[in-house]
């Protein structure tokens, strides 16, 4: 049971609701995450802005999508396993490229690169080092790309605390937990 109710946008403090009706034209719907945060106005901008603008950086779709369900399953968030494999299909990506990606692997090496960094970001709480960084420009990522990856992975973490702390239903096809629930036993 949620530990805070995802709102109908009607119910949705003023400030929010304006925000709900552009998740509403994005997604055609409005994912019960967005609802769970619409308790906050301000706290809706935030992920709905810091959405925006990773959706505007360098990184292909794809790319954000594959980062976005390797920290997901390292975190045991199956709301944000659920959304982004979804939307990573969207993004054009295979299941199988999205299965490996949950994994932390690819094919690609430059995408498997960029999940080995944010897998190590999250394991290591941000603790890189300067070769983990010149991994990533050896993969041929450019400093804007590298600086992007932090900043998708920062996203996930906000998301993947959000659904995990209010306990968010998962309103997407549901995915299986990979290595979380491996970890966990």
């Amino acid at each position: 049971m949620s530990r805070i109710l995802p709102l109908a946008p009607a119910d949705a403090p003023a400030g929010s609701r304006p925000l709900l009706d552009q998740v509403q034209a994005a997604f055609g719907a409005t994912p019960a995450m967005f609802r769970t945060v619409a308790h906050s106005p301000a706290t809706l901008q935030a992920l709905w802005s810091f959405f925006g603008a990773l959706g505007g950086g360098s990184l292909p779709a794809k790319l954000g999508e594959q980062i976005a369900v390797a920290v997901a399953d390292r975190n045991g968030c199956s709301y944000c396993l659920a959304a982004h494999t979804a939307l990573g299909r969207k993004a054009g990506a295979s299941a199988a490229e999205m299965s490996a990606a949950q994994q932390g692997e690819s094919a690609d090496p430059a995408t498997a690169a960029a999940l080995r960094f944010a897998l190590h970001i999250v394991e290591a709480r941000g603790q890189v080092g300067d070769e983990d960084v010149q991994a990533l420009r050896r993969a041929g990522f450019a400093d804007g790309e590298i600086v992007e990856i932090v900043a998708h992975v920062a996203l996930n973490l906000f998301t993947n605390y959000v659904n995990i702390a209010f306990d968010v239903p998962v309103d997407f096809p549901a995915v299986r937990l990979t290595r979380a629930v491996a970890s966990a036993a």
